[in-house]
């Protein structure tokens, strides 16, 4: 019986190991990945480390400088395997987990390979990589050209001599209109009109955005993400897109053709490919069994700082890499909390008075 294992290896995960590991909280890490670096190893080989907005520093390791435009798929993982060596924490992978359940008070983690744990504890560190979202659209499965989903972006070249559909409002989307607009035709779709940040985006405007994304979940809302709330960055890269019009854009389309998309008033687009650049959903749904949501659709978490990773339905759980720790801006003070959220877990309750 472990007094905690953490589920998940990324950001958010090793910060939770390198705390509990500080408190002597003896836990388990299992990961999904086949190596260190979470959903970094995942990412395309041509993003460096000069696209990327910012890797926040591990606990007590901050982040070595970058040689040149080292890709960021080796870079970070390199980064986070060197702190599991450095600090010995406790990683085991792959590991899928399949199942979390309750069985006699304890929590059951159950293996897709058919392994089992038991712990008195759980940090749930999954991140939202393994649940890309793809929206319904009417045609969507008639079209002939290609669709790829930001989770399966390949090099910029694929895309050469193409005409590209971008979907999503987010800092994909306009990471993927700077790569591709000077070397191919795009067009550029959002659900709703894009809002640009003006201001620097510094640590102060950081928390603030982070605590609008707890409120929600504070709530027991389904997350949004940290970009919904701070605004949408050009970075110098993405100027020449910009200068190209490749963010001028246009509403949703009504629905997909078999060879581009209609708008309401009957406008036809013709596309080689649909970029799905539409974001991810939490990966939480072996988490399924222990019935954590809210009426409302979301996990609810504690409303003090204290308890801001706890499940309220469940103060066995703690989920970090969900809502406001979802990007690496709130994961090393999520993991830190939830660290210190096990260990008060764990105390024996007080005696009661005779």
């Amino acid at each position: 019986m472990w007094d905690s294992i953490v589920i998940g290896a990324g950001q958010a995960g090793l910060s939770t190991s390198f705390h509990l590991r500080r408190l002597g909280v003896s836990h388990l890490v299992l990961d999904a990945n086949p190596r260190p670096g979470g959903a970094w190893q995942h990412r395309w080989d041509s993003l460096t480390m000069s696209d990327v907005h910012g890797v926040s520093d591990l606990p007590d390791a901050p982040v070595p400088p970058a040689r040149g435009p080292e890709r960021a798929n080796d870079f970070v993982p390199g980064y986070f395997s060197d702190y599991e060596r450095r600090y010995e924490l406790p990683v085991e992978r792959p590991v899928v987990v399949q199942s979390v359940r309750d069985e006699d008070g304890a929590l059951r983690v159950e293996a897709q390979d058919g392994r089992t744990w038991h712990s008195r504890t759980l940090v749930n560190a999954t991140g939202t990589w393994r649940r890309p979202f793809l929206p319904s659209y009417p045609g969507r499965d008639s079209f002939r050209g290609e669709q790829l989903h930001t989770a399966g972006f390949p090099d910029p070249e694929h895309f050469r001599g193409k005409r590209v559909l971008v979907v999503g409002g987010g800092l994909s989307a306009v990471q993927f209109l700077g790569m591709l607009r000077p070397i191919t035709d795009t067009v550029w779709v959002t659900r709703r009109e894009p809002v640009w940040r003006t201001g620097e985006f510094n640590e102060q405007a950081g928390r603030e955005a982070v605590a609008q994304v707890e409120e929600r979940v504070r709530r027991g809302l389904p997350p949004r993400s940290v970009v919904s709330v701070t605004g949408l960055l050009r970075r110098p890269q993405e100027e020449e897109a910009a200068r190209l019009g490749a963010y001028e854009r246009r509403p949703m389309f009504e629905r997909i053709e078999p060879d581009g998309v209609r708008w309401a008033d009957g406008t036809f687009e013709r596309v080689d490919v649909i970029l799905w650049a539409t974001g991810f959903r939490p990966d939480v749904e072996h988490l399924a069994p222990l019935r954590l949501r809210s009426p409302l659709g979301g996990i609810q978490l504690g409303d003090t700082v204290a308890t801001s990773t706890t499940a309220v339905a469940d103060p066995r759980v703690q989920l970090v890499g969900y809502g406001p720790s979802a990007s690496t801006i709130g994961a090393n003070r999520a993991g830190r909390v939830a660290a210190r959220a096990v260990a008060r877990q764990l105390q024996p309750a007080p005696a009661q008075a005779s």
